[in-house]
């Protein structure tokens, strides 16, 4: 395939692992950020090819992983709502709520309806003005400008019967709250190249050189993650910190500027839960006051949902990168693909779907 083959090319991959294992003289640990690299990184089996000095941990880059059970629990409530229609992507209507999850409410006679676009769910709104229609925008910074778009033509437009339940969450208050954790053990990071398409990767420089790591924006293909390996590996060797940019194709330093005055004209960051990592402080976007009629926090009676985690589910460690998914004694017994305890074996995005999916099993011996 063109402009793909490129970055799948076997013999430059061999070149890259050769020149990784000449170069490195000891352990280090990195953190890939997007749950799209954990999947090429595991179906391409690149984790194997790196010498066992270097340890691979997969960071909570799966936007549907890190929306918070509660948040879950109050769209499940919202399609329970005989006047709502319940929209969002399809990764999320699987991911299993306190009890049930969208799907199981749209079995029972929930208006549920997988979109492509949070446009798609204001012309919904345009069309059915007798229901209220609500968006559950769950996100990194890659998916919040259509969001912010859809919430701005509404409100241009007067559409009253349209309202999102925000979960958007930022990239890098995530990787502070990382750095700053007691037990944190990454030395460098694979910055996720979709989100600095949108955002830049301006945002990380001053990270970078607070806590004195490498990172480095990375692409999605085998090639794009050796190479960006190689370079955070390099510049730990040679005891440098700082940003650089991999993937250069696609993301420059500023990113799209009209893109994010859209998302700021819209929303404003938040102190925001995170899955398994609590509340990371402005981790997250909400809706700036003059939007208030379209949040549907604000528009529904949800303050009393209450949520409860799977006491077996070990989702939190694995999204700090504390444990890898073969470490969970649920894994591959309760909780599978088909019957999912935590959002990470749901998503297509998720670090535990990858492992299943690419036959990444533990040995008997340490079930």
């Amino acid at each position: 395939m063109r402009f793909v083959d490129e970055y799948r090319d076997p013999e430059a991959a061999r070149r890259y692992v050769e020149a990784i294992h000449r170069m490195v003289t000891r352990p280090w640990v990195i953190m890939e950020i997007c749950g799209g690299q954990t999947h090429t990184l595991i179906r391409a089996g690149i984790d194997h090819l790196l010498p066992e000095a270097i340890t691979l941990v997969h960071g909570p880059g799966c936007p549907v992983c890190v929306t918070p059970l509660e948040l879950i629990d109050k769209a499940i409530a919202l399609a329970q709502r005989p006047e709502v229609i319940l929209t969002s992507f399809g990764d999320m209507l699987r991911v299993p709520g306190s009890e049930a999850d969208l799907l199981s409410v749209k079995a029972r006679g929930g208006d549920v309806r997988m979109v492509y676009s949070p446009l798609d769910a204001l012309r919904l709104a345009q069309r059915h003005p007798d229901r209220e229609v609500v968006f559950f925008a769950v996100g990194f910074e890659t998916t919040a400008p259509s969001v912010a778009m859809a919430v701005w033509q509404a409100h241009q437009q007067g559409i009253e019967n349209f309202s999102i339940l925000c979960a958007h969450v930022r990239v890098p208050p995530a990787i502070q709250a990382i750095l700053e954790s007691p037990w944190n053990q990454v030395q460098a990071f694979l910055a996720p190249g979709h989100v600095c398409a949108v955002m830049g990767y301006w945002e990380y420089e001053p990270l970078a050189e607070r806590y004195r790591v490498p990172i480095v924006v990375t692409g999605f293909e085998p090639l794009d993650l050796l190479q960006g390996i190689f370079m955070a590996l390099r510049a730990l060797e040679e005891g440098r910190w700082g940003v650089e940019n991999q993937y250069a194709r696609v993301v420059s330093r500023e990113g799209n500027r009209e893109a994010q005055a859209l998302m700021k004209r819209v929303f404003q960051p938040c102190d925001r839960p995170w899955r398994g990592m609590g509340v990371i402080p402005q981790g997250g976007l909400c809706l700036r006051p003059e939007f208030a009629a379209h949040d549907a926090e604000r528009k529904f009676p949800l303050e009393r949902v209450q949520a409860v985690e799977s006491p077996v589910c070990i989702a939190g460690a694995i999204l700090q990168g504390h444990k890898k998914p073969v470490d969970c004694p649920a894994f591959g017994t309760e909780c599978t693909p088909e019957h999912p305890l935590g959002a990470p074996m749901v998503s297509s995005e998720g670090a535990c779907a990858a492992y299943y999916r690419y036959g990444r099993r533990p040995p008997p011996a340490d079930r």
